[in-house]
């Protein structure tokens, strides 16, 4: 060792040939990887009085690592669940730095070994079907933005997709006709196809139709008032401001555009997804995605056959609980 060695560089390689060229990540999770690195190296600077610029990477101490996620718990009120993300993070950061600076294994080694706090799983709030069909009765009809507004919400009542997915959404990735589908590019780096209603189709269409001149293939499906395509941010306050009233403070329920995609799996309206090239090409038919906590929401077809057949195992009830994203267990 010839002394302090700088930390820009290592971290410099940790993002641009470990993220990006290695792992491939998409630009989501480098912003998620950057602003936990971000607050680390603050902390770090503020705890040993220096300058960010002036930090060496024998300031990554364990100590230091343990004092930054009590400070994301207490003095900056993150809950559990954010804390166990800021942690994944760090664990991929030092298990790079052990394979670049063997000097640091033993710290390496002791950060790994820090578990993640058990949380309970976030809450699952949706609405009825009266609530939605109340809410898309009540949307305006005139306006600049009448039909954008109208055809966001029936588009996410319809395909259950995350905003992101949905600001991404591109007049390419539509096939309008007899049978029309949508596909969506979601987490993961994953394509997946999911039928349009009758209703959703006439509205894209009468969204997208240009009086001059065909929309172009890479336009944005739904755009602000400048013509860009509307950010994630944009999709949650037009949600906010036609859906805020159906908050509800006894369950602690904030509509959100995730309201919609809990409420589409749940809903007997709602069409199965096709899972396109996933699992090595293999299609697989669920609702919304693959994630286990869907398949738990009990649909309102599923609360009557439990009051229909109680207590009995082999009713129909307890059949359908056994159907978990199309397979029996």
């Amino acid at each position: 060792m010839t002394g302090p060695r700088p930390l820009g560089p290592l971290i410099h390689s940790f993002f641009l040939d470990h993220l990006v060229t290695v792992k491939g990540l998409r630009a989501a999770s480098m912003r998620s990887y950057r602003d936990t690195i971000r607050l680390l190296l603050c902390f770090i600077a503020q705890d040993k009085k220096t300058k960010i610029t002036k930090l060496t990477i024998e300031d990554l101490t364990f100590e230091r690592l343990l004092g930054f996620l009590r400070y994301l718990e207490n003095d900056r009120g993150n809950h559990v669940r954010t804390r166990n993300q800021r942690l994944a993070a760090l664990h991929t950061l030092f298990d790079y730095i052990a394979s670049r600076e063997p000097e640091m294994l033993d710290v390496c080694q002791r950060v790994a070994a820090i578990p993640m706090k058990r949380a309970a799983p976030a809450e699952t709030h949706f609405l009825e079907r009266d609530e939605v069909q109340a809410l898309l009765r009540g949307l305006p009809r005139t306006g600049r933005h009448a039909l954008r507004d109208r055809a966001l919400l029936v588009f996410l009542y319809n395909t259950g997709a995350r905003a992101q997915e949905v600001a991404d959404l591109q007049v390419r990735h539509l096939e309008l006709g007899e049978t029309s589908v949508v596909r969506l590019h979601g987490k993961g780096d994953k394509w997946r196809t999911c039928p349009l209603w009758r209703q959703t189709t006439e509205l894209l269409a009468e969204l997208i139709d240009s009086p001059n001149a065909p929309p172009e293939a890479n336009a944005p499906v739904f755009s602000s008032a400048t013509g860009e395509a509307l950010t994630r941010f944009g999709i949650y306050k037009i949600v906010r401001r036609h859906a805020g009233h159906l908050d509800d403070a006894r369950t602690n329920r904030s509509v959100s555009p995730h309201t919609f995609r809990h409420t589409a799996v749940i809903s007997p309206d709602s069409e199965p997804v096709r899972h396109v090239g996933y699992g090595g090409g293999r299609a697989r038919a669920l609702r919304v995605s693959g994630s286990c906590r869907y398949p738990q929401l009990p649909s309102p077809r599923d609360r009557v056959d439990q009051c229909r057949v109680p207590g009995r195992a082999g009713g129909v009830a307890a059949r359908r609980r056994r159907v978990v994203g199309g397979a029996r267990r």
